[in-house]
């Protein structure tokens, strides 16, 4: 484990980011548990736990900066990302993890149970039968759909004053174009990726 936390470590320090012992653990542990169950799920395509820090923490956690308000939905979670890495760095937030992928859903169910992670719920369904008692503050997704797809599926889960927060690699130009509502784009530097990334801000449509 040495390389790994020493990798999440320095990464943390780049994105100047300072957590506690328990929280790093934490964040190491989930590496193990995807994967130990990659094998057999299929839950990434990355296979290295070296990469796997990089491209599945370090690259959630870039956006903590950007995080809004208290009650979150991380849509098309898949593995659990970015919403479980979030979760551990912000115990104060409550966070809803949703993907439409029951093999997926089934993991992080165990990787909340495992991470004894009292702040998230998670939930098999598609994003347009949710219908949370509550909206949320925020509403994240990562290479979920595109961004007028993203605002016509979500924005009846946003607050009113929520926000989308929606990441991708380089802005998305036609994309952007599309969106008939405020937008402000995040450029974010992931420690240890070359590619760009870059977190798209969008206030909720008030006809949406």
């Amino acid at each position: 484990m040495d390389s790994l936390t020493t990798r999440l470590t320095t990464g943390l320090a780049d994105l100047s980011l300072t957590l506690a012992e328990p929280q790093i653990a934490s964040l190491l542990a989930f590496i193990k548990l995807i994967e130990k169950w990659n094998k057999a799920y299929n839950l990434t395509a990355v296979r290295e736990p070296l990469q796997m820090v990089e491209l599945h923490l370090l690259d959630s956690l870039a956006i903590l900066p950007h995080l809004t308000g208290m009650r979150i939905a991380d849509i098309g979670t898949g593995a659990g990302i970015p919403g479980i890495p979030l979760a551990i760095c912000r115990p104060d937030c409550q966070f809803t993890l949703v993907d439409s992928n029951s093999k997926k859903t089934r993991f992080v169910q165990q990787a909340v149970l495992e991470l004894k992670l009292s702040n998230v719920e998670v939930i098999h369904a598609r994003v347009e039968e949710l219908t949370p008692t509550n909206p949320f503050d925020a509403v994240l997704t990562r290479a979920f759909a595109s961004l007028p797809d993203i605002i016509a599926l979500t924005s009846h889960l946003l607050a009113e004053d929520g926000v989308l927060l929606a990441m991708k690699g380089q802005p998305p130009g036609d994309e952007l174009a599309d969106i008939d509502a405020p937008y402000q784009v995040i450029p974010l530097q992931v420690p240890g990726i070359d590619a760009e990334r870059c977190l798209i801000r969008i206030e909720r449509c008030k006809h949406g």
